[in-house]
């Protein structure tokens, strides 16, 4: 199995294990509501302590309330942003499905951060959004895309 840069990856390693980002947000109702509207994924849990989201049938991100102790997480800071230092990208699955997924998010009023481009050093095209707790949210299409 070959990686986007052309590398060798081992066959257990794309099976092993998967990233569950969970985001700790200050309103899990209204943050769902903005991931399913903005992008398209879908509720698989609700609740306001805590959600589960999908693309089709992939689990692709977690949102629990903030201020639930029950997994012993740390609190951002007082006074300080939430998701400093966090993004999330979601790569799309060509470079139509890009500009429909950025279309979808204007048409949602999604905070668009950094404007759709071409970025040459990923070889992809891409577009930032801020979401309602202040996280960094990135569209992309796939690495190697054309300009």
């Amino acid at each position: 199995m070959t990686g986007p840069t052309g590398g060798l990856r081992p066959a257990a390693y794309a099976r092993r294990m998967k990233l569950r980002p969970m985001l700790q947000v200050a309103d899990v109702a209204a943050s769902s509501r903005w991931y399913q509207e903005a992008l398209g994924l879908r509720s698989g849990h609700g609740g306001d302590d805590f959600e589960m989201l999908f693309d089709s049938g992939d689990f692709v991100l977690q949102l629990h309330r903030i201020d639930a102790h029950e997994h012993g997480m740390d609190q951002p800071p007082a006074g300080g942003p939430a998701g400093a230092g966090v993004s999330l990208w979601f790569e799309t699955a060509d470079r139509a499905a890009f500009e429909a997924l950025v279309a979808r998010a204007r048409q949602a009023g999604a905070a668009v951060m950094a404007e759709p481009a071409w970025n040459p050093l990923a070889h992809h095209h891409e577009a930032g959004l801020r979401d309602p707790d202040g996280y960094a949210v990135f569209l992309c299409s796939p690495f190697g895309s054309e300009p």
